[in-house]
């Protein structure tokens, strides 16, 4: 009876040695649920990194206002304000979009305010348009036609210009008033054009010369620089339709008529500027000669005295109608 009493009921001392394996146990299996829970090592023994927390959502810049800009632009505030686009745009807008003022072509400025610093090319950043800055040529110009795809624009895209990486602000400065018209950034048409094409402007002093440099034409007479579907940028379909908006007089109908002339008038003019009298690519009869080679007419260098070569050449007989005759002497446009 004795014996089934202490199986019973333990000693004290065994009792104390449960209770610290229990406890052991515990503490055992509480380290183990805690290095789970913490990240694994890598084979260098460095812990491996947790993921990053997902960035909060950048907060889209707001519209700030015209005066929020003059207070750091104070120049540029100025000479915009004297310029077409600034009159309107800051006095007499005529829209909502117009209504933004600086913001309407440079986005909304409230990152601008907080953080000043030039265009990074990210859609909260400044849009700035000056060369060299890391937004494509392509999204500034994309920001002008947002009003100014009409019109004489209507062809911009696929144009020489825009293929050859031309930004609107290459010709047009929009932030101060240089020429009288058109936000130039020359004070002429000629100037701007000649910028780069200075072989043209090396024509337009020759002796014979279209009047653009006397101001009674401009290169926007003839072509469209923002781009058509016609050759050489030309306002017209031909450069003959192009040369009869002046010179109606040459186009005729006539009843015997020139072929050369009627093929093209670059046959025998250089519309630009020429060191020969009326535009001509050669000096007559050279320029007569090189399709005219009758044994009657000869092709080879003449003796200035001789009859064909003086004064006007060939033309002292048929000059009058050499762009097409109606007169009943015949096919030979005798004058």
């Amino acid at each position: 009876m004795a014996r089934n009493e202490t199986h019973l009921h333990p000693s004290p001392t065994r009792a104390r040695w449960l209770a610290l394996l229990g406890a052991t146990l515990l503490a055992a299996f509480t380290l183990g649920v805690a290095a789970l829970a913490q990240p694994t090592a890598n084979a260098q023994g460095e812990p491996a990194p947790t993921e990053a927390a997902a960035p909060e959502p950048a907060t889209p810049a707001t519209y700030v206002g015209a005066e929020v800009c003059a207070s750091c632009h104070t120049y540029q505030a100025e000479t915009f304000e004297a310029t077409m686009m600034g009159r309107i745009f800051l006095h007499e807008p005529r829209d909502g979009r117009e209504r933004l003022g600086c913001e309407t072509c440079h986005g909304p400025g409230s990152a601008h305010t907080e953080n000043p610093q030039r265009d990074d090319g990210s859609a909260d950043s400044i849009i700035a348009f000056r060369s060299g800055t890391p937004r494509p040529v392509a999204a500034r110009n994309a920001v002008c036609l947002t009003c100014h795809e009409n019109g004489l624009r209507t062809h911009w895209r696929g144009s020489q210009h825009e293929m050859r990486g031309l930004a609107c602000t290459d010709c047009h400065r929009v932030m101060e008033r240089i020429s009288p018209r058109n936000q130039f950034v020359q004070p002429t048409e000629i100037q701007v054009c000649t910028t780069c094409h200075r072989d043209r402007r090396a024509q337009l002093y020759r002796t014979s010369h279209m009047p653009v440099r006397e101001g009674a034409m401009q290169c926007s007479s003839c072509h469209n620089p923002h781009g058509t579907q016609n050759l050489s940028l030309l306002r017209e379909q031909t450069p003959n339709e192009t040369c009869y908006v002046c010179h109606a007089e040459k186009r005729g109908p006539f009843l015997y008529e020139h072929a050369p002339v009627r093929e093209n008038c670059l046959n025998c003019h250089e519309p630009h500027g020429s060191m020969n009298e009326s535009l001509l690519r050669v000096s007559r009869p050279r320029l007569c000669q090189q399709c005219h080679t009758e044994s009657q007419h000869p092709a080879i260098p003449q003796n200035p005295g001789a009859r064909f070569a003086f004064n006007r050449g060939c033309a002292n007989c048929h000059g009058g109608m050499i762009h097409g005759s109606n007169h009943p002497s015949g096919f030979r446009i005798h004058r």
